[in-house]
């Protein structure tokens, strides 16, 4: 059962800095989702670093639940990367629908990728 408020707690307080990136961005002017982009980076980018320490088993399973699964999770948002392109097609926004696309996925995937090498 505590693995549940490890989650819980984790994933409420990155909800909360979701939340707080949004607020910082949202005013940008463009209609490219570049909030989600950033809270999706950052996520990737400490998931990685997490990754690397958790099968090194220097991370208890209960930090790995409240940082991996819960903050991670909460922080990073697939729905709403997912809904905000969705919204960008039926806008007529095709360049920034498929811009949204490839950067999140490709820059997503070298987070990850530097996140690893940094906690290496």
């Amino acid at each position: 059962m505590t693995s549940f408020i490890w989650v819980f707690l984790g994933g409420g307080f990155g909800s909360i800095c979701r939340y707080g990136v949004n607020r910082l961005v949202v005013d940008s002017g463009y209609p490219f989702p570049l909030a989600t982009l950033i809270a999706n980076l950052l996520s990737s980018l400490l998931l990685g670093a997490l990754v690397v320490l958790s099968m090194r088993q220097l991370i208890a399973i209960e930090y790995r639940l409240l940082l991996m699964t819960g903050f991670c999770g909460g922080f990073s948002t697939f729905s709403t990367f997912s809904s905000e392109t969705f919204q960008l097609l039926e806008q007529g926004h095709y360049f920034y629908a498929f811009a949204n696309v490839v950067i999140s996925v490709a820059l997503g995937l070298i987070c990850i990728y530097l996140g690893m090498k940094w906690a290496q």
